[in-house]
């Protein structure tokens, strides 16, 4: 459920922010200590109760200041979070609390563990569920310059190699993120995880996708019922060459 629809509903109770950390290595995922997000348009309250909850499991670390503020994957979402709640609630004083989470490079059997952990407040009707998460990270500065030229046809690009035509570089950049967002459409956790270790797609938050993914398998839905679907794609830019770079950006909406 998007926030907009859960507030406008007047349901909408808390919402959880999951994202990937950026400079805190961590095996499992991290809670705030903050009282208070502060943006540009306001502050949002943290909710402090559900963050106590979570804390309460024993499997949550917790990042100091210096982390919390250093992480870009949280902080990004606030001012459109904001500004979507002032559309929503005549009052700031009104608007739903924050539980963020920071997720670090969690196994697959974690993922699972937090997914347990997380299903309950997933299946609440008054909890919105937020994933950052960028996509393809394509070019030799992100290390990864996968190139598939037909289906089982794959190489990695060097700088020096002439630039591919057939399919363009962006083309295959396409294609690849296609096969990430139709494994997660597939609501199956380990499909997702595979199509990563076989494309090697440098998806930045394919963690926080993971813990909600598992969380979603944890609820045994039916097929429509918690399914993603994707409603926009795009790029930063169009690459052609071995020497350009882009990165990939989507979004999904998921209900239950």
């Amino acid at each position: 459920m998007s926030v907009r629809e859960a507030s406008h509903a007047g349901s909408c109770k808390r919402i959880f922010l999951l994202g990937p950390s950026h400079h805190y290595y961590l095996t499992g995922c991290a809670l705030t200590k903050c009282d208070t997000y502060a943006t540009p348009l306001g502050n949002l309250k943290i909710d402090k109760e559900t963050v106590a909850e979570l804390r309460e499991k024993g499997k949550f670390d917790t990042m100091n200041q210096t982390q919390d503020e250093e992480e870009h994957s949280l902080e990004m979402h606030l001012p459109y979070i904001y500004k979507l709640l002032t559309r929503q609630f005549s009052d700031p004083s009104e608007f739903p609390p924050l539980v963020p989470i920071l997720v670090g490079a969690t196994s697959a059997a974690a993922e699972r563990q937090y997914g347990q952990i997380l299903a309950p407040y997933l299946a609440d009707p008054t909890s919105v569920f937020i994933i950052s998460s960028d996509f393809a990270h394509w070019g030799s500065r992100f290390r990864y310059t996968y190139y598939e030229a037909a289906p089982g046809q794959v190489r990695n690009l060097r700088s020096s190699d002439k630039a591919p035509s057939s399919p363009a570089i962006h083309e295959s950049i396409a294609a690849v993120d296609g096969y990430c967002m139709d494994a997660v459409e597939t609501k199956s956790h380990e499909k997702f995880l595979d199509i990563l270790e076989e494309t090697g797609n440098t998806v930045c938050g394919r963690h926080p996708i993971g813990v909600v993914m598992a969380a979603v398998e944890a609820l045994s839905l039916s097929d429509a019922k918690g399914k993603f679907r994707f409603v926009r794609y795009e790029r930063s830019s169009d690459c052609v060459s071995p020497k350009d770079s882009s990165v990939s950006y989507c979004s999904a909406v998921a209900i239950l």
